[in-house]
């Protein structure tokens, strides 16, 4: 049985007040009681004006866990009745194991249900929301959930860059770049969680039809960009941390997040766009004059112009007027921030029966890219 899939309901959290560029050190901290370097190139250069992170202001610890944040979001549904599936996405659960999806679960109490946790970065939660979609088009379940949340600002905090050994820090000093890539996710990142209600019928208001979720993976033609757990060698491999011995990982900072930022900029934007759109063109038909609402989830406004360029150039041009984008005042939330777009997209009340909205989320961890087709009625 294949049955539609609508988009009944949405939420977002964003723990605590908005953080505004000036004091994103304070709450991180400094690195060796020194202001970054690298700070203020990136924040120019990302657009961010302000975030949110689940970190006491005055002490900079964490006032609450991610699976905490994640059903803070769910809550915001609302009264949603019986879940059959819940499918969260994410980077970073608060633990190795158990999975980041039964401990939601288990902050909302709610009686059994099928429970999914996917794993990657930022395409993790569109990754959960294909699940539940196939979840309730093939009649499994009748009400399912899809997440995607980030927590890192624990893991940004100054204490745990602090963790180098001597010698590594002279040489991070010694080579500008290496420390740049190294710091650059720091002021790029932040919390947040998102959550939508699938059903096989529309709601009561306006709803969100599923046309179609498409997922592309190219790590058949380039190395890991952005990673955590490893370390690069040479050859463009990851040695993972489990190959390192235990005194390693904290003067190696093994566990850190780590953006290749060169190998970023020049692929990210060609590799996850200029073969998938081809790929959806073929698949669906989709042209530029079916999309009214574009979402990219893009890390940085940096990036806008050149998607906007390479649209151009693969003969997909999207207006700029169809753009919607909250990454100036909502920050780079990874996984949760296609979510916390999209529902600040429907509670704006701009959207108008029959509009289609096209959502595209590249992932630099090896070059994905996810693409979701919507219809408003």
């Amino acid at each position: 049985m294949i049955s539609e899939v609508f988009i009944t309901g949405s939420a977002a959290c964003l723990p605590l007040d908005p953080v505004p560029n000036d004091r994103v050190e304070a709450i991180l901290g400094m690195v060796g009681g020194k202001p970054s370097r690298a700070r203020r190139i990136v924040l120019r250069n990302n657009g961010i004006q302000t975030r949110h992170y689940a970190l006491d202001p005055a002490t900079g610890e964490p006032v609450m866990t991610h699976a905490q944040l994640t059903a803070a979001a769910i809550r915001g549904l609302g009264d949603v009745g019986r879940v059959d599936c819940l499918a969260t996405g994410t980077s970073n659960a608060d633990q190795l194991l158990p999975g980041h999806g039964v401990m939601v679960h288990g902050e909302l109490g709610w009686p059994q249900l099928e429970v999914v946790s996917l794993a990657g970065i930022c395409l993790s939660g569109t990754a959960a929301l294909k699940y539940a979609t196939m979840a309730v088009a093939s009649g499994s379940a009748r009400r399912a959930i899809a997440t995607g949340s980030e927590l890192v600002s624990p893991v940004m905090r100054a204490r745990h860059f602090e963790a180098e050994s001597e010698h590594r820090l002279q040489a991070l000093e010694e080579r500008p770049e290496i420390a740049f890539d190294k710091e650059f996710l720091r002021w790029m990142l932040s919390d947040g969680a998102g959550a939508v209600l699938l059903e096989p019928a529309p709601g009561a208001g306006m709803s969100l039809r599923v046309r179609w979720i498409e997922l592309f993976s190219n790590a058949h033609r380039l190395p890991a960009c952005m990673y955590a757990g490893a370390e690069k060698e040479s050859d463009g491999s990851l040695r993972g941390w489990a190959r390192f011995p235990v005194t390693d990982w904290a003067s190696r900072s093994i566990f850190s997040l780590k953006q290749d930022v060169r190998l970023l900029n020049e692929h990210v934007a060609p590799v996850t766009l200029t073969e998938p759109i081809a790929a959806l063109r073929e698949r669906h038909g989709i042209a530029p004059a079916d999309v009214d609402w574009f979402l990219p989830h893009i890390s940085s406004l940096y990036f806008a112009p050149i998607l906007a360029r390479t649209l151009d150039e693969i003969g997909f041009p999207i207006p700029a007027e169809r753009w919607f984008t909250n990454l100036v005042s909502k920050g780079n939330t990874g996984s949760a921030s296609p979510y916390i777009m999209l529902d600040e997209l429907i509670r704006s009340g701009r959207i108008r029966p029959g509009q289609r909205l096209l959502m595209y989320v590249p992932e630099s961890g090896r070059f994905s890219s996810g693409f979701v087709f919507l219809e408003a009625v």
